[in-house]
């Protein structure tokens, strides 16, 4: 139920950012940023309704289409999954970084050092061959490594808010121009298109490690830019430019569980905290998920139907109540939610030195987001690497220390091969161009 829960908050969050991104220009998730580019200024244009109506159809046909695709593709994924030994893992997780790295928004260097980052500080803790304290600096509470809740709330929960209270004032509100909801018989010839570009991207994206919503709903507002007959509207109130990226980032939130259920590898930081939340309750992710825990599995399924009619249910016919909770003041919402966020650290394992553990990495998270360093590859490098170095013990321990072992086993090298191949593409002059102008065209 807790992992149900979790799912439902995770693509529920991918629509309910854009009603604050619309009306608001407020992103209440990062891939509502896309949104709030034409979703404001139709706003604006006393077209709120329209928008929060497109964003809404194209998340509800999006979600729909994708729960599909997990529910059709996981399973024989996972039968593929189970001839995996440690060596194909580890290949596997290093495609995973490098996916992180390639896909993740600006520098490529400061991706790789965020990865590395990570990686280092999932090393700190007790060895678990040896039983040696690693980095631990003479303090017990780290004997037991630093927690995955603890690096989570402080990169993502605390540097938002600090983040949130340095800026003045909040957007405008046009609650009032918000009339019928109903689009034009024109407005649905130029949405239906752009919503099945969108699931398009967004199931594809999602799939692939280190993609996820906010890189979907990014690729496909580029597309649609490109694709439209009316660019010319771009950046000043086009129904395509809503109705894409809503799609797309819902198809890949749903989307981005196949790769958790099958290969037990998170795709992107969100799935990371999902990773957290399976072992919290000992299970592990990967293809026995299906077998050892079908309910957990079909049951998944399951909600995502429901979510996805309850997307519909509550944010069309209570649009209007929800923009009134909005209207909060931020000095007053804030502090709940750092209490709330002070509450889930300290209740994990009931220690106030992880309250300070928290704080410190939103002090260090603000201070990524100013030096324009995204902090998603360092969750997903501290969720691998205790991963990676256990995978890649046991396989030289089950060679006899060969580390041929890696390139001797046809999937390991096809892996290791893919994960070179991607990143030699991603440094090509001409890819590294397009990569950087999806990430910053309009923004």
């Amino acid at each position: 139920a807790a992992l149900i829960m979790l799912a439902g908050i995770y693509y529920g969050s991918q629509y309910g950012g854009s009603t604050t991104a619309i009306l608001l220009n407020i992103p209440g998730e990062t891939s509502s940023v896309v949104t709030a580019i034409d979703g404001y200024q139709m706003a604006k244009r006393g077209r709120g309704g329209v928008a929060l109506f497109t964003a809404g159809m194209g998340s509800f046909f999006a979600g729909c289409v994708a729960t599909l695709i997990l529910a059709g593709f996981a399973a024989p994924l996972a039968e593929v999954a189970f001839k995996f030994g440690p060596a194909e893992y580890f290949s596997l997780m290093v495609l995973g970084l490098i996916g992180a790295v390639v896909l993740a928004s600006g520098s490529l260097i400061k991706a790789v050092g965020m990865i590395l980052l990570g990686l280092l500080l999932g090393l700190i803790g007790t060895d678990v061959n040896s039983g040696v304290a690693r980095y631990s600096f003479d303090i017990p509470q780290l004997t037991d490594g630093i927690g995955f809740v603890s690096v989570a709330m402080g990169v993502f929960g605390f540097a938002e808010i600090m983040l949130n209270l340095e800026k003045k004032g909040a957007g405008e509100s046009f609650l009032n121009k918000v009339t019928t909801l109903i689009p034009a018989w024109s407005d649905i010839k130029r949405m239906v298109p752009s919503i099945l570009r969108g699931t398009t991207i967004g199931s594809l994206l999602g799939i692939l490690p280190g993609g996820g919503a906010a890189l979907a709903a990014f690729g496909a507002y580029t597309v649609e830019k490109k694709a439209s007959k009316h660019s010319d509207e771009f950046g000043k109130g086009a129904i395509e430019g809503v109705a894409g990226p809503e799609a797309a980032n819902n198809a890949a939130a749903q989307t981005s569980f196949i790769p958790l259920l099958t290969l037990g590898i998170p795709p992107n930081a969100v799935m990371a905290l999902m990773v957290g939340a399976m072992t919290i309750h000992n299970i592990q992710p990967g293809p026995q998920v299906m077998t050892s825990n079908p309910t957990l599995f079909w049951g998944l399924i399951a909600s995502m139907w429901i979510g996805n009619i309850m997307l519909i249910l509550l944010n069309l016919p209570l649009i209007g109540i929800w923009v009134k909770l909005l209207k909060i003041p931020y000095r007053m919402l804030y502090p709940a939610i750092l209490v709330f966020c002070c509450i889930g650290v300290y209740t994990v394992n009931n220690s106030i030195f992880d309250i300070f553990i928290t704080a410190s990495f939103g002090v260090i998270g603000y201070m990524f987001f100013k030096f324009g360093c995204e902090p998603a590859p360092l969750l997903l490098g501290f969720v691998l690497g205790p991963m990676m170095e256990e995978n890649f013990r046991r396989a030289l321990l089950l060679s006899r220390g060969d580390f041929t072992t890696f390139v001797t086993r046809p999937l390991s090298l096809s892996l290791l091969i893919a994960a070179a191949l991607l990143l030699i593409i991603v440094t090509l002059p001409a890819i590294k161009k397009s990569r950087e102008e999806v990430f910053t065209e309009e923004l």
